[in-house]
C-alpha cells in the first residue's frame, strides 16, 4: 500500500481482517505516520473503526495531559538546564488541567481527535485521562481516583470488568497503558511517589499534590513479546503499519503472570 493514500475502504477492509470486533469497546493506541497517508486524517481512521465496531461500539483512548506536571519526565526534559528563574517563568506558562478543554499531549493525532468530537467524555484525572465516544463511554470514565493513575480505580478497571478490547496501530506493547493495570496487581508494597501538577477550578490554576503508585513501563516491550507469542493475539497490517489486536482481560492478566517472573 506504501505510496498511495489509505482510504475508508482500505481501513475498514484491514481492520475486519484483523479482527476488530463488531460491538464492544475498543481500547487504541495509534501512530498514525506509521499507517500511511490517510485520506481525511484522524477523522477517516476513526469513521473506519467506528463503521467496523458498528453503533453499539465505543472507541476508548488515552488522553493524558504530562506537560501541565512538576513532576513528570515531559517537565524534567522541558526544564533540565535551566536556571532556578527560568523554571520560575516556565512554571508560570504551565496550563491548569481541564477535562472539558485541556488537549492531551503525546499520545497522538488520532487520540485528540476522539477526545474533542461531540459527545466524547473524558475521565477527570489531572495527569492519565482517558476519552472515550460510544454508548458505553460514561462507563468507562466515570471513575477516575486521583490516587489511582492506570489502577482499578481509573478507566482501565472499568475497561478490564466490560471485557475490551486493546488495537495497537503502528506501535508495539512498549505503548499500552493496560499493562499498567497488571503492574497495579502485583503482591507486595507497591513503591509510591508524590505527584504534582496544576488544575484549573473556577478561572484559577491550582497546584495539586497527591502520593501514588511510582509507573515503570520500563519492560513493557520485553512483556510484549510474550503477549504478541499467545494465541489470542492477533497481528496484521493497516494500511502500511503492523497492528496488534488483543483481549484486555488475557492480556493484563498474562501480563502480571510475566511481571511477577520477570521482574
Amino acid at each position: 500500500m506504501t505510496g498511495r493514500a489509505v482510504t475508508r475502504a482500505d481501513l475498514v477492509a484491514d481492520l475486519a481482517a484483523l479482527g476488530v470486533p463488531d460491538g464492544g469497546i475498543l481500547l487504541v493506541h495509534c501512530s498514525m505516520r506509521r499507517i500511511g497517508w490517510i485520506d481525511g486524517g484522524a477523522a477517516t481512521l476513526l469513521a473506519a473503526i467506528r463503521e467496523v465496531s458498528g453503533p453499539a461500539g465505543t472507541v476508548v483512548v488515552p488522553a493524558q495531559t504530562p506537560n501541565n506536571s512538576l513532576t513528570s519526565p515531559v517537565y524534567r526534559a522541558a526544564t533540565a538546564g535551566m536556571t532556578a528563574a527560568e523554571r520560575a517563568r516556565y512554571e508560570d506558562g504551565m496550563p491548569g488541567f481541564d477535562p472539558a478543554s485541556t488537549p492531551s499531549y503525546g499520545v497522538g493525532r488520532f487520540a485528540e481527535h476522539v477526545r474533542s468530537q461531540p459527545g466524547a467524555l473524558r475521565s477527570r484525572h489531572p495527569q492519565t485521562s482517558f476519552a472515550a465516544l460510544g454508548p458505553a463511554a460514561a462507563e468507562v470514565v466515570g471513575v477516575h481516583d486521583l490516587d489511582c493513575h492506570l489502577g482499578e480505580r481509573s478507566p482501565l478497571g472499568a475497561l478490564y470488568r466490560q471485557h475490551a478490547t486493546i488495537l495497537l496501530l503502528g506501535v508495539g506493547t512498549a505503548k499500552c497503558t493496560a499493562l499498567h493495570l497488571a503492574e497495579y496487581r502485583l503482591d507486595g508494597p507497591a513503591p509510591i511517589m508524590q505527584y504534582s501538577c496544576h488544575v484549573a477550578e473556577n478561572g484559577r490554576r491550582i497546584r495539586t499534590q497527591f502520593a501514588a503508585r511510582k509507573l515503570d513501563d520500563s519492560d513493557f516491550g520485553a512483556a510484549g513479546e510474550d503477549l504478541l507469542r499467545q494465541s489470542w493475539a492477533t497481528t496484521a497490517r493497516v494500511g502500511d503499519a503492523e497492528a496488534h489486536l488483543l483481549p484486555l482481560v488475557p492480556t493484563v492478566d498474562r501480563a502480571r503472570e510475566w511481571f511477577i517472573a520477570n521482574r
